[in-house]
């Protein structure tokens, strides 16, 4: 198990090689500013799939990426 710093250290690393200096801070701010509640964000963000498909999709997204 690793640190809640090192997980906001990966994190950070994790947005700027996705989106750069500029807009990793962006997006920091934008979250900062805006209300929000991870979990309601989590029910609602895969309520179209079911078990079988995110599953699915995540083995099939961990074999594209090794």
């Amino acid at each position: 198990m690793i640190t809640d710093t090192e997980i906001k250290l990966k994190g950070l690393e994790a947005l700027i090689s996705a989106l750069g200096e500029v807009q990793a801070e962006r997006f920091i701010s934008l979250i900062i500013r805006e209300p929000f509640d991870y979990t309601v964000w989590q029910r609602k963000l895969w309520s179209d799939k079911t078990v079988e498909e995110i599953s699915g999709l995540a083995m099939l997204y961990r074999q594209q990426t090794r």
